[in-house]
């Protein structure tokens, strides 16, 4: 069935999955879990270890999944990230779904994770096909509207081209950059989570797989939510005291 929504917003059930008292347990699961993951234990082990002892529904799963991570990923994630203040005059390469997908849903009420590692990630899902919504012009700019104030040299958004309608947004993006005198290209390419992974260039993206590889990266996401959306559903995972 083709993805008609208008939207990337909330589930129906995530007023009372992510409910406030909901919170200190889903905080609790994701410090077992990151336990759990500092000793060694596999992931998909301890996640149904952690998910089970809480009683935790597929979707809670899910959140506490992209919230979770060990000691030394929290360390070495810390340790390449670089301040938006340090990207003057650098390259940039955007993983393009992931950033522009957790906008929309920012944009339009969805829940937004803040993890452990400081990403905001999201709860989409998106797999196999992508389709624009209301919102995506608007996260675009947003991140126009972000760099520009600090000036990186260059700007390279990387879309997977196995995904449908990357083309399309290809195009969007484009558009909106030659508008507004932005520095940036926009690449199609089979897998972009290898070039991101292998890059020098300081890269853009809250994939975990990603950030355990690459030599530099910028927390973009987080930073424009924090920045201008001060009204999105920012549910707080990271930190058990809250």
């Amino acid at each position: 069935m083709p993805d008609k929504r208008k939207h990337r917003g909330a589930h129906p059930a995530d007023g009372e999955l992510f409910s406030s008292n909901r919170l200190p347990l889903l905080r609790e699961a994701v410090s077992d879990l990151s336990w759990l993951l500092t000793r060694g234990y596999s992931l998909n082990s301890s996640l149904k270890l952690a998910g089970d002892r809480y009683n935790l529904n597929e979707r809670q799963r899910s959140s506490l999944q992209k919230s979770a991570c060990s000691d030394k990923q929290m360390e070495e994630r810390t340790k390449k990230l670089v301040e938006p203040a340090r990207i003057s005059d650098e390259n940039l390469l955007i993983d393009g779904f992931n950033l522009i997908i957790t906008l929309e849903a920012a944009l339009s009420g969805g829940v937004l994770l803040a993890c452990r590692d400081s990403c905001i990630r999201d709860l989409a899902s998106v797999h196999g096909s992508y389709r624009s919504v209301e919102e995506t012009e608007d996260a675009i700019r947003l991140t126009g509207r972000f760099l520009a104030a600090k000036k990186p040299r260059s700007v390279k958004w990387l879309l997977d081209r196995p995904i449908s309608n990357s083309g399309r947004l290809a195009h969007k993006i484009t558009d909106i950059a030659v508008e507004n005198d932005w520095p940036w290209t926009v690449e199609l390419v089979n897998s972009p989570d290898y070039v991101l992974s292998m890059s020098n260039d300081i890269v853009v993206t809250s994939d975990s797989v990603i950030l355990d590889k690459a030599s530099r990266w910028l927390n973009l996401g987080n930073h424009i939510v924090r920045m201008y959306l001060s009204d999105a559903w920012i549910v707080d995972l990271g930190d058990k005291n809250g």
